[in-house]
């Protein structure tokens, strides 16, 4: 009897990240309501794992971090990965706020999905190997039924899965 699994990691794409970042970059040169604002967007930190917003105010902070929603929807990234919880600097007339990319599952997050899928897939298996879960099973469609379980969970970081064998 053939066994498949695949792979559950909470990553981003950085390529597509990439493009979120230029576009938005682009808009908000182009949006004549920030024309003469300190409005800008830059890397929060040279490894580009979190972005930093730059506006007049915090109603110009949220345009922008709604901007960098849409563009994540086009390009059909989740907007779960950024943690918009942090608090907005001030200073010298400019506003700005860091929000990093949540990334990797931890130790709570694994075992909360790996409880979830026991309760609804008893025959299904599940194994916690770092930073990812594997769950395996002999028949492909216990595995998209397990997919689809996941998808219509809330949770509050991203969810791919990888490696469907």
């Amino acid at each position: 009897m053939a066994n498949f699994s695949f792979d559950i990691i909470s990553d981003y794409d950085k390529a597509e990240i990439n493009n979120v970042f230029d576009q938005v970059k682009r808009e908000i040169t182009a949006r004549y309501d920030f024309k003469g604002t300190p409005a800008a967007l830059e890397w929060g930190d040279p490894d580009k794992t979190s972005l930093k917003i730059i506006g007049n105010s915090e109603m110009q902070i949220d345009a922008i971090i709604d901007i960098v929603r849409k563009k994540l929807a086009t390009r059909n990234q989740g907007q779960k990965l950024l943690d918009a919880s942090g608090e907005i600097q001030e200073s010298n007339m400019k506003s700005s706020k860091l929000v990093p990319f949540k990334k990797g599952l931890n130790q709570e997050k694994a075992k909360q999905i790996t409880k979830l899928i026991q309760s609804s897939f008893p025959k299904v298996k599940t194994q916690i190997q770092g930073e990812e879960i594997r769950v395996s099973s002999s028949s492909k469609d216990e595995l998209q039924a397990v997919m689809s379980l996941l998808r219509q969970q809330d949770f509050d970081y991203p969810l791919i899965f990888t490696n469907f064998r």
